[in-house]
């Protein structure tokens, strides 16, 4: 199995490659983002390792990137940042599992080798809605072909209205699977809704009266 480290600890390399290579990979390094980027897009490699804190490029950059290209190689993130919002990012941003330092190196194994056995994800399909378009790989927003900076709550909350195009969706609905934050008030998903009115047009959600809401934008 090929794996790509892609981190500036010189140290902690140094040490990854000795033990990834005592089980069985064949390890590449890089010790910035821009390197560990064109190595991922020119090598054939099973699983990457992608730092957060990289100089010329962060860890998040290069997912990203990754992904617009239609590389789809597992990654797993490394970071010291372990609040809930930074392991949400990583994700959010096409990477496939993060891992807090300092980590167990066993632990690091074992989800690499499960990394590997995973079947490799084909890019997720474009959500469309009349003139809009959101892609959940690049995280891209459209209306009419024009991009439209969102907040990662605003696309949040467009991509659950496009995934859910054929029907009302509710306010508490919208709470549980958007928001995620018991208790809050129901007048948030109104608050958001508006913002994206703002930016996307005032037909791109539709009120439908004491029911909840739909994606417009016909």
């Amino acid at each position: 199995m090929r794996v790509l480290v892609v981190d500036d600890e010189v140290g902690l390399v140094r040490a990854l490659r000795r033990g990834l290579t005592a089980e069985g990979f064949a390890v590449d390094a890089a010790h910035d983002g821009e390197t560990g980027l064109a190595m991922a897009v020119d090598g054939a490699y099973d699983v990457l390792v992608v730092d957060v804190m990289l100089p010329r490029r962060n860890g998040y950059d290069v997912v990203t990137a990754l992904r617009a290209l239609d590389v789809w190689t597992p990654v797993l993130m490394l970071s010291a940042k372990d609040g809930e919002h930074d392991v949400a990012d990583g994700l959010d941003v096409g990477a496939d599992d993060y891992l807090t330092k300092p980590f167990s190196f066993v632990v690091l194994v074992a989800r690499l080798r499960a990394l590997v056995r995973r079947p490799v994800a084909p890019r997720p399909a474009v959500l469309r809605a009349g003139a809009l378009t959101l892609d959940p790989a690049t995280r891209e927003v459209t209306r009419d072909g024009r991009p439209v900076d969102l907040t990662a709550r605003e696309t949040a909350l467009l991509e659950y209205l496009l995934r859910h195009a054929d029907r009302v969706v509710g306010k508490i609905e919208l709470l549980d699977h958007v928001f995620d934050t018991g208790g809050e008030d129901p007048n948030v998903v109104e608050v958001y809704v508006g913002y994206l009115r703002r930016k996307l047009g005032r037909d791109a959600v539709l009120t439908v009266r004491g029911t909840g809401y739909r994606v417009g934008a016909g």
